[in-house]
């Protein structure tokens, strides 16, 4: 049974459709709130290292989670051929020794730069591999891209709801 509408052979529509997700999910006006870009505006390297408990994540380590994961779909749709994230660790990447202002620039800057990179590989894909998987993969280069688009607005609301948890802190 199809899953949706990502399975078939896809086209430019499709390609514009899913560049449009990314950009709405990151940084781009959209209807459904803040996106990932909007709920780091403003806040503090301070405020981004902050934990509601202990083995809970920080807005900070959500920061370098995503950036790892734009970094990781990247490598998926080029075949592996995109050099190495500039971090130690995957998935959850460890956070840097001082978590000053300067730490935290570089790595809000990371994740917007694994974005474009994401955005130009995306850009370039012909309309014919959105439908294929790579290897024994379950979903298609299509869901790949549109799950990268939710992954990033599952962790907007996420870090959302931890500025308001520490407010109340």
């Amino acid at each position: 049974m199809k899953r949706g509408p990502s399975r078939g052979t896809g086209g430019r529509a499709e390609l514009r459709l899913l560049l449009r997700l990314m950009d709405q999910g990151f940084d781009h006006a959209a209807w459904h709130g803040p996106t990932l870009g909007g709920a780091l505006r403003g806040l503090t390297a301070r405020q981004a290292a902050w934990r509601p408990a202990a083995q809970r994540h920080s807005v900070w380590e959500i920061v370098l989670h995503t950036a790892y994961w734009k970094y990781a779909v990247r490598r998926r749709l080029t075949g592996g051929e995109q050099g190495v994230f500039p971090r130690s660790g995957s998935n959850w990447p460890a956070l840097p020794e001082v978590l000053d202002q300067r730490h935290w620039r570089a790595d809000v800057r990371l994740l917007k730069d694994e974005h474009r990179k994401l955005l130009r590989v995306v850009a370039a894909l012909s309309p014919s591999v959105l439908g294929r998987r790579l290897g024994k993969r379950r979903w298609t280069n299509s869901e790949t891209i549109h799950g990268i688009a939710m992954h990033d607005l599952y962790h907007a609301g996420q870090i959302q709801l931890l500025k308001r948890l520490r407010a109340r802190d």
